[in-house]
């Protein structure tokens, strides 16, 4: 079972889980210090070429069960108009790990540290330099 702790950065409380020995941090939280819409902050990120390069090498270096042909598919749609990519949409078709959604009263999207400090780099880098810390 995950266990749920909190970090505060710059007057922001960031939850974390535990599970498995590896931290998972909200990008739910981290977005809403950003914008009201923190799904619409994800989904922009998860969208963008870079992002979706970065989270393909990130499963095939800790994911043996990382579906490469499906990765190959969705990086090949990034950059188009048309393109749009969830969290969920991200870990059923390329079986990730690094990214996980859970629904709910406490609910919301949660990353991977590796994956959350990218995603703070892209919002904010000086706020990535405050979780660092």
């Amino acid at each position: 079972m995950a266990k749920q702790q909190i970090v505060s950065v710059q007057g922001s409380d960031i939850r974390f889980i535990t599970d498995d020995k590896t931290e998972y941090f909200s990008l739910t939280d981290i977005a809403k210090k950003f914008n009201d819409r923190p799904e619409s902050l994800i989904q922009n990120w998860m969208r963008n070429r870079n992002t979706v390069e970065f989270l393909g090498v990130w499963e095939g270096l800790n994911n043996p069960s990382f579906n490469h042909i499906e990765f190959d598919v969705i990086k090949n749609k990034t950059g188009l108009n048309s393109f749009t990519l969830s969290t969920s949409k991200w870990v059923k078709s390329t079986n990730a790990i690094g990214i996980k959604s859970k629904t709910g009263r406490y609910g919301g999207t949660y990353a991977h540290r590796d994956l959350a400090l990218a995603f703070c780099y892209w919002i904010s880098p000086p706020f990535q330099l405050y979780i660092l810390k």
